[in-house]
């Protein structure tokens, strides 16, 4: 269950950063308010995974999780370049990723 916990709090990881994009210094009310919820819900979903999971391993894990989703939410959302080393970085990051589960 804990890795469950895990890659939620990643996509919450992707929700504040994504929100973070629109907060406008804090002035603008529902994206920030979008962000403190996120980033609450990120980070204790990581303490909650990380009573089970070594800690190096739960934050690479969820740090890794939130850096792909928030790429491909640039790409999809903000058009943001995409090009063939992108892509590969993408590949060798999900790589990592799911090494860090296969080894623990």
């Amino acid at each position: 269950m804990a890795w469950f916990w895990l890659i939620l709090g990643g996509f919450f990881e992707v929700g504040f950063t994504t929100c973070l994009r629109f907060v406008d210094g804090f002035r603008n009310i529902p994206w920030t308010a979008g962000f403190l919820v996120s980033v609450s819900l990120s980070m204790g979903l990581l303490e909650v995974a990380s009573r089970s999971i070594p800690m190096g391993t739960a934050y690479a894990v969820w740090g890794g999780i939130g850096a792909l989703g928030t790429v491909i939410v640039g790409i999809i959302w903000f058009g943001e370049p995409i090009n063939a080393l992108r892509l590969g970085l993408i590949v060798a990051l999900v790589g990592c990723i799911a090494g860090l589960k296969l080894a623990h």
